[in-house]
Parts: C-alpha cells; sequence; structure tokens
C-alpha cells in the first residue's frame, strides 16, 4: 500500500534506541548512575546516557507512552525533583515553560548523566472501557462437564485398576487421563471413599474431585485487546456472569499499537519475554480480581477461552510477531493447537485448558472472528456493515449469503494517541462535544475539570465544528471573521499556537498552550484515519456489488464504538450516510464472542466455519485504494 494510510511494516534495527545526536556524548555508558523513581522509591543503576525511560521499562517502571518511547507522543511525562536534566529540543513542545523550569522533562528524551530523583505520574490503568456488547442468547453446552460418581472399592475379586474403576462409571463420557491426573488418583477415591466428582474437559480428564462438586465449575473468558484487556468470570452451571474487570494492558509503555510493539521485538532480542510477561501479567491480575469479587477459587476454573489479534496472541504465547508486520504477513497459524491456561500466565486449575479463537489472517484476527460469531454475521440474512474501530480497524461485510472481511491501518487518532490533548477514556477526558448556537457544551468523564480529549470526543468535536460550518469539508478551519459575524462567542475560542490554528475546548492556566484545544493538525489527523476506514468498505461494497443504502445495519464494535455517537460517526464520514437506527453502538462483542465460546463448545464449531466462509480482502496493493482514499478525505457535504 502507498503512503497513503500508515504503513504495516517494520524493519529490524539494533537492539537498542539510537540516542538523539544532540544529547549524545562521548564516554557515555562508561560510568553507571542511580535513578530513584518516587513515588515507590525504586532504585536503579544503569549505564551513564541512559533514556530514563529505558531505564525505568528495563526495571518494570511503567512511564505512559503510546509511541514505544520515540519521542513522537510526547506523553511519557516525567518531573526531576533532584538532579539535573537539559531541556531537550522536544521537550518546549511537550512543557510549557514554567513547567520546564519545575523540571517536567519528557523521559524518552531525557538522558540521564548522574543521580537523579525522577517523579512519575500514576498510569491511568483504569481506562473507561466497553465491558459488554451486543451478542445473542446460546445454548448452555460448555466443554466442562462434572460426573458425581460414587464407586464400589476394589476387592481381590474386582481388581479393575483405578482409572478403569472410574471410567467405567461414567458411561456419557470416554475421556483419556493424563500421567498428572495418575499421580494423584489413587489417594484421592481412597480417602473420599470412591466418593468422586470427574472433570473432564473436551475428551480430557483433568482431575478428579472428593465428594460431588458438579454444582461449582467455572470460566474466564478474555479479551486480550492492544489497549484493554478484559475479563469475564463465568458460572458453567448457570451460564451467568459472576464477576467481569478490565485494565489497561501492561504492554502500554512498548508502544500504543501492534508495530510499535513488534518493532520493540526487532530491536531488542529480549522484547518479546518482555512484552509476554507484561501481557500474562495482566491476565493474571485480573484473574485475581474476577475470582475474588465472585469468592470463586482458582483450582475452579477449569478452562479459559481468548480473543485477541493476532499479535496479541503470537506475542502471549511467545511466537516471533515478526512476520506479520511486513509483506506478505504471514501469521504462525489460523487455527492454535491446543493450550492451557497456564501457556497464558493465568492461575487457575494448573491443567485448565484454553480456547484461542481463530484467526482470518494477520490484521482480521481471533477478536474479529469472536466478534462476528457474537453478532452472526454470517447466519443473518440482512446485509451488515461490522466496523472494529481502532488503531488497525477490522471491516467486514455481508449477508448469510457471502461475507467480506478486510482490515484498514487507521493510525491512533481514534485513540487519541497522536492527537495535541489527547489522552485515554480516563477522569477528566472529554468524551462528548456539542455545539447549539453559540454554545459549547463538553461531557467529561468523571465530571471534572478536563484536562484532554479522548477519541470519542475527537470525533465528536470535529463533526460539530463541520455541522457548525466552523470546519469546511476540507478540513480546514473557517476564517475567524466569517465565524464572528454569527458566532462571536465560538469565534474566540480559535486562536494561534506558532503557525497553527487551534480551537479551544476548555481554557486553562495562562496560555493557550495549557488550554484543551484541537488543532489543525489533528483534524487531519482523524481525517485520515476515517478515510482509511471508509475506504475499506467502499472498496467491500464494490467487491460485493452492493450500494451503501442497502446496508441494513452499520455494528460499531469495540470499546471506542461502544461511546462513538452514530451521528457524528456520520457527519464525519466514518460511516456511510444511514437512518441513525440503522447504526448500533455494538459495544465489546469480542468479549460476547469469548463468552459465547465458554458456555457452548458448539459454537466453535461456528468460529471455525468463519474462516470456511469469510473472504478475507487485502487492501495492500489495490489499484483502487488511493483514488477511493483521496475521495473519502473530505468531510461529507
Amino acid at each position: 500500500m502507498s503512503g497513503a494510510a500508515p504503513q504495516r511494516s517494520a524493519r529490524r534495527r539494533d537492539s537498542r534506541r539510537a540516542v538523539p545526536e544532540e544529547l549524545a556524548q562521548p564516554g557515555d555508558g562508561a560510568e553507571r548512575v542511580r535513578l530513584t523513581f518516587l513515588p515507590d522509591g525504586a532504585e536503579v543503576r544503569v549505564p551513564s546516557g541512559t533514556p530514563v525511560f529505558d531505564a525505568a521499562s528495563w526495571n518494570g517502571i511503567a512511564i505512559d507512552s503510546t509511541c514505544g518511547g520515540y519521542g513522537t507522543c510526547k506523553k511519557c511525562k516525567v518531573r526531576v525533583v533532584s538532579g539535573d536534566l537539559p531541556v531537550g529540543s522536544i521537550d518546549p513542545r511537550a512543557f510549557t515553560g514554567g513547567e520546564l523550569a519545575d523540571g517536567w522533562r519528557l523521559a524518552c528524551r531525557a538522558m540521564a548523566r548522574e543521580d537523579l530523583v525522577i517523579e512519575v505520574p500514576p498510569l491511568q490503568t483504569r481506562p473507561k472501557a466497553a465491558l459488554a456488547g451486543v451478542g445473542r442468547h446460546v445454548i448452555l453446552r460448555p466443554s466442562v462437564q462434572k460426573r458425581h460418581v460414587a464407586l464400589e472399592e476394589p476387592t481381590l475379586e474386582d481388581q479393575r485398576p483405578d482409572l478403569r474403576r472410574l471410567l467405567d462409571a461414567i458411561d456419557d463420557l470416554e475421556p483419556t487421563a493424563s500421567v498428572a491426573v495418575l499421580r494423584t488418583l489413587g489417594a484421592t477415591l481412597r480417602s473420599a471413599n470412591f466418593d468422586v466428582t470427574a472433570v473432564v474437559v473436551d475428551e480430557e480428564l483433568i482431575a478428579v474431585e472428593p465428594g460431588d462438586t458438579t454444582a461449582r465449575r467455572f470460566a474466564i473468558a478474555f479479551d486480550l485487546g492492544t489497549t484493554t484487556v478484559v475479563a469475564t468470570l463465568l458460572d458453567l452451571d448457570s451460564g451467568q456472569p459472576l464477576a467481569v474487570r478490565s485494565m489497561l494492558n501492561r504492554q502500554q509503555p512498548f508502544g500504543a499499537d501492534v508495530i510499535t510493539r513488534v518493532s520493540a521485538t526487532m530491536m531488542d532480542e529480549t522484547a518479546l519475554a518482555k512484552l509476554q510477561a507484561a501481557a500474562h501479567g495482566t491476565l493474571a491480575e485480573l484473574t485475581a480480581e474476577v475470582l475474588a469479587d465472585a469468592e470463586v477459587e482458582a483450582a475452579e476454573v477449569y478452562e479459559i477461552t481468548v480473543c485477541g489479534n493476532q499479535t496479541m496472541m503470537q506475542i502471549a504465547l511467545g511466537i516471533d510477531p515478526e512476520p506479520l508486520s511486513m509483506a506478505p504477513f504471514i501469521v504462525a497459524t489460523n487455527r492454535f493447537p491446543e493450550a492451557r491456561a497456564a501457556d497464558f500466565g493465568v492461575p487457575v486449575h494448573p491443567r485448565a485448558h484454553a480456547y484461542v479463537f481463530p484467526s482470518l489472517g494477520a490484521y482480521v484476527g481471533g477478536d474479529i472472528v469472536a466478534g462476528m460469531l457474537a453478532t452472526g454475521m454470517t447466519r443473518d440474512q440482512r446485509l451488515r456493515l461490522f466496523i472494529d474501530v481502532g488503531t488497525n480497524s477490522e471491516i467486514a461485510l455481508g449477508s448469510s449469503e457471502r461475507v467480506l472481511a478486510t482490515a484498514a491501518p487507521a493510525g491512533p487518532a481514534f485513540e487519541a494517541a497522536q492527537i495535541r490533548c489527547g489522552m485515554r477514556a480516563a477522569d477528566g477526558a472529554i468524551e462528548g462535544v456539542k455545539i447549539d448556537g453559540d454554545e459549547l457544551r463538553l461531557q467529561v468523564i468523571g465530571d471534572v475539570e478536563p484536562v484532554g480529549l479522548c477519541g470519542s470526543g475527537v470525533v465528536d468535536v470535529v463533526a460539530e465544528l463541520v455541522h457548525g460550518g466552523l470546519l469546511d469539508h476540507s478540513g480546514r478551519f473557517a476564517a475567524v471573521e466569517a465565524v464572528a459575524a454569527e458566532r462571536p462567542r465560538l469565534a474566540e475560542r480559535f486562536a494561534m499556537i506558532g503557525q497553527e490554528r487551534v480551537f479551544v475546548l476548555h481554557p486553562r492556566g495562562a496560555s493557550v498552550e495549557e488550554s484543551v484545544f484541537i488543532s489543525q493538525r489533528d483534524v487531519r489527523e482523524l481525517q485520515f484515519a476515517k478515510a482509511s476506514i471508509a475506504t475499506g468498505w467502499q472498496i467491500l461494497l464494490r467487491d460485493l456489488g452492493v450500494d451503501a443504502s442497502e446496508i441494513q445495519q452499520v455494528l460499531l464494535a469495540g470499546s471506542f464504538g461502544a461511546y462513538l455517537t452514530p451521528l457524528s460517526a456520520v457527519r464525519i464520514g466514518l460511516v456511510p450516510k444511514l437512518a441513525l437506527p440503522r447504526i448500533i453502538s455494538a459495544g465489546n462483542v469480542a468479549g460476547e464472542g469469548a463468552k459465547i465460546a465458554a458456555l457452548s463448545a458448539r459454537e466453535r464449531a461456528e468460529a471455525d466455519a468463519i474462516l470456511r466462509e469469510v473472504e478475507y480482502v487485502e487492501l495492500s496493493g489495490r489499484a483502487d485504494f488511493n483514488d477511493l482514499f483521496i475521495d473519502q478525505l473530505a468531510f461529507p457535504g
């Protein structure tokens, strides 16, 4: 694909990040310096000249970042409490003069050459996320089965082996047993007076428990997202969710998107293990939380189901993701071999199974297959458009007759990663904007003073500015004089930062730079992102031979899609211009698919069928992509 859309590929580089020339000095690394990180007081010793960001990351200290420490996102803000860190060339773009004087620096461009005490702002680990989504009812048929049996004790006349005696009593199942089960089988049978419960997952006997425990069987469904991870504890006896928790993926310091994380593994041979450990740590923490919430023992969880994009799956399993990042974008496998919960670092029953969703390709992974399973994309007779909006946006179009799917690399604009005042969906983030006449109203997460913009807020403000005539259809801010004639109060919100025009959403501090605003460059970022997605569904419409007016339902999936206003999506051209009731915020449908797979083993066959029935369309190299992309840059009239 040409430069019209963000590139997916990355090339292998040296194992250490290059030091900026203006900061490099002879002798860097010859001595070691001590860094103390507040508020925890952790101390580390690193070679002189090491970036503060790397020093923290190497030692498990999380500093916020969405670019992986390359100086582009300007989010790795730290404050020097003691010691000297010169102001770097990028620092003035991220901080006001007062903040620089107070010791604030970008950690990725701050080279430690003497002992320092560094204050690290707390990382937001609980962003606002969609915990549920559009799903459907399924017949409860979990792969985890329990059979309570009261066995006759062995005699000289009945010397059947313990395992044979147990299997003979389970007349409706034919499981196999491992050596691990046999190690404790004899002792368990005799201590329980041969009154036991057999635990079978798929066709494997994974445990034998004393007494009747048939009412206690649980599973955990995971949506392992690039940004947010969601865990749902399910009671397999009733089919009901007992607890749900979410948190930021601990891989965030390595970058906001999968390409940045893959690049990290290519530049540092230890990065894959670190990324894998971060994923496992996230899953383990969520596991502990949902178990505590529901008062369930870890040993009572006999299976987990996991969905996520292909990069997340391969990293979590320790599989080299490099081939995913460059043409021809080859996955290690579409269907993962049988796995255990332990392979994902999930501390539940030691022999618990892990069901991993299959993937259509490198950029339409198991999370999208799970979403299509939950929404019944391949079963519904209606023509539907499915869009999972994110850094890499997946799109599916079709009905029970035929479904096409593709991936559109939209970049980080929808997650506000490259937006000047962008932030995650946490307290203080503007998530909704409304312009009514000359008035501007903001919806802020937590009902506190605004400190930034999250993705849905970016889309809302651009949509409102376009609708109100403050942005023209090419994406350029309107002339202040023209706005002032009709909306003087809104005209006062226009300002300049250097040579760039901005629109102030919330004044803060003594200067425009300290305010919450959207800039002309931010608008361009959103235009490129939405044009990439719109080009994707336009190509699918063309390949399927249908018109946008024939679409009967649009599903906006994912955490971002859950909070995106359908009207704003239409106004910026992210989705076709349809009646608003046809546009549904579907929420976390990937997580719903993971729950369905835990509750019904039969539905897993449907997930496998999706691989056979859905046709993947690769946008890279499409001759019609560039022309369509350029057409989609403008905002609709």
